[in-house]
């Protein structure tokens, strides 16, 4: 192996973060972000070697095979969800009940390997429930924290929109630093960490509204819809999804995601293909029909899943094609319509009016 291929993997999965750092407090950003600062200590360029470009393909290809194995997913809603977990992202799963939402999510769990949980969200489960809470040990003569779900490598929200805002509030710290706030500490979640949420339709009975601040933790949202009838037809004759599932092998393991999670923050962004971002992200505030517009967190992500793309092509850098493929994936569930409609026209109306750079 080359020297720079050894320090990023040295970087990513030998100098990892600590679970706790010298003053004995948790680290406060995220595994990817901590392998990225890790590799700039080691002095390793900026630009990922271009292994790690090969490697993210055949690791995208073998991740593609093995969901198809047991669920098929059409490559548009498909693509977006692997970026968001290259680039260290969470996704939120959309769709009636029943077209595998949470059986793409239980396969993705799967083919990853480290440790899964799977919440239920329900209109009376408390933010204790999923972060845990103090237990009185009469042994030990004092409580002890006893953790809840959320600590894992991958967390299945099932149903996040059955559940109330207090409730959700408890994912946001989660899911933007990686860490819970639990009596005064800090504590670190898994490394890697990543959320898959389903969405059941608002129209669904015991459904409610998202806020916007959970919303804008999702790296992207994409839709399941009802199969195709060939699709269809194939499913109930082959063998059970469940026999597929169980028979599944890891695909890639925790410790080479985090590696490709800090090749991709090193991606190169253009000038151009940045100003292209940021006047996208522009004109959304600007449009009549939008009562609210992305935020920068929002253009950063958006970035980021690009960066992603990138990489899962054999590409180091990030083309106006990443951004506009990977736009309303990233960029639609943060936006919010006048008329509360459907965002995805809008922002395609959007693109299409803005100079891509040659």
């Amino acid at each position: 192996m080359l020297a720079a291929e050894a320090a990023w993997v040295l970087a990513a999965m030998g100098s990892r973060p600590a679970r706790t750092g010298a003053d004995g407090k948790a680290p406060s950003q995220p595994a990817h972000i901590a392998a990225r600062r890790a590799a700039e200590n080691l002095g390793v360029s900026a630009a990922p070697p271009k292994a790690f470009c090969t490697d993210a393909v055949e690791l995208r290809e073998r991740l593609t095979q093995a969901i198809a194995s047991v669920v098929k997913v059409p490559e548009p809603v498909l693509e977006p969800v692997l970026c968001a977990l290259f680039a260290g992202g969470h996704v939120l799963l959309e769709g009636m009940p029943g077209v595998g939402k949470t059986l793409l999510a239980r396969t993705l769990a799967r083919c990853i390997g480290g440790e899964f949980r799977r919440i239920q969200f329900t209109n009376d489960l408390l933010p204790s429930d999923v972060v845990g809470t103090a237990v009185w040990r009469p042994d030990r003569g004092r409580f002890v924290f006893v953790k809840g779900p959320l600590f894992a490598n991958l967390v299945l929200a099932d149903e996040i929109n059955r559940t109330s805002p207090r409730t959700l509030s408890c994912l946001l710290e989660a899911m933007e630093n990686g860490t819970v706030s639990v009596d005064g500490r800090t504590l670190p979640l898994g490394s890697p960490f990543v959320v898959l949420a389903t969405r059941n339709p608002i129209e669904c009975h015991g459904t409610q509204p998202m806020p916007e601040a959970a919303l804008d933790r999702f790296s992207c949202c994409v839709t399941l819809d009802y199969p195709e009838p060939a699709e269809e037809l194939l499913l109930y004759q082959r063998d059970a999804a469940e026999t597929s599932l169980a028979a599944l092998v890891p695909a890639v393991a925790g410790q080479s995601l985090l590696a490709m999670q800090a090749a991709v923050a090193r991606v190169h962004t253009g000038e151009a293909v940045a100003e292209y971002a940021y006047r996208c992200i522009q004109a959304t505030r600007q449009h009549g029909e939008l009562a609210f517009g992305a935020s920068p967190r929002a253009g950063l992500g958006w970035l980021r899943l690009a960066k992603a793309r990138a990489l899962t092509r054999g590409r180091d850098y990030v083309l106006p094609d990443d951004l506009k493929a990977l736009a309303v994936p990233a960029l639609a569930h943060r936006l919010f319509r006048t008329d509360a409609a459907a965002t995805a026209p809008v922002l395609e109306q959007i693109l299409a009016g803005i100079a891509v750079p040659l």
